[in-house]
């Protein structure tokens, strides 16, 4: 005979399905959306930030002529930590036409005057002689590295210099302010810059952003601000001279006629 199956019986327990507390008010609700908003907000824009800086993050070449730099000079430009001043204003006249220079020749070298030659060295100790550019329009800009309009014109510069013939036209960029190798290497490097720049040390050096005293070669050409450029024809004369930024339009136009210049 079969036997019977026990039948258990399983009590559960009831849970409390109602509200525990009572429900927040509609003001409540509003500032506690408020608060969350805000959170919301705050992370997107911190994502932002970070995401903006790391894009930021600035690839360095080293130009070609600056390679030959020893570990320790290189070490020296890097701790000089050159970040490029700015000021209102500069760099707007280099994209004009340019009938928008404005000429400061105070103290400069009259046109037609013969230029007075130089043998200076690059912070790696390349030397640089005028007379060896003879047969080419040369422009020399004097500057110093902590000249915000000095800085604007940087980049201008370089793309005006490659867009010309170098077997017609030669730049010198010419720190005339007494700076040392390493401030000099460091803006060079910073810029890119594919054509020389020299040092024109006076009695004491500095280190940017320090402001030093006139080189001998800056004395000799009048400088008395930055910067100051000169066309020098191909013959060694000086073509045209003037001190503060000007257009790339009108710095192309006179070392055309440098180059043109005839004997």
């Amino acid at each position: 005979m079969a036997k019977r199956s026990k039948l258990y019986s399983i009590e559960i327990p009831r849970l409390p399905l109602s509200p525990g507390r009572d429900p927040l008010s509609k003001r409540a609700r509003l500032w506690l959306f408020v608060v969350l908003l805000g959170c919301i907000v705050a992370i997107i824009v911190a994502g932002l930030v970070l995401a903006l800086n790391s894009s930021k993050a600035r690839v360095v070449t080293v130009p070609l002529a600056d390679r030959s730099a020893s570990a320790a000079l290189m070490r020296a430009a890097e701790a000089v930590g050159f970040s490029p001043p700015h000021v209102s204003g500069a760099g707007k006249v280099e994209g004009e036409d340019a009938s928008a220079g404005k000429e400061l020749t105070t103290g400069l070298l009259p046109v037609g005057s013969v230029a007075p030659d130089f043998a200076l060295r690059t912070p790696t100790g390349q030397v640089v002689r005028l007379r060896d550019l003879r047969g080419k329009a040369v422009l020399l800009e004097f500057f110093a590295t902590w000249c915000p309009h000095c800085a604007a014109e940087a980049p201008h510069l370089r793309s005006l210099y490659n867009a010309l013939p170098h077997k017609q036209v030669a730049f010198v960029a010419i720190n005339g302010d007494s700076e040392d190798a390493a401030s000099v290497l460091a803006y060079h490097i910073y810029f890119d810059l594919p054509f020389p720049a020299v040092v024109d040390p006076g009695a004491k050096t500095v280190t940017f952003p320090e402001h030093g005293s006139l080189g001998p070669v800056a004395k000799r050409y009048g400088v008395s601000l930055y910067p100051t450029f000169y066309v020098i024809d191909r013959n060694g004369r000086v073509g045209w001279r003037s001190g503060g930024e000007q257009p790339d339009a009108l710095l192309a136009r006179e070392l055309g006629k440098g180059a043109r210049q005839l004997p």
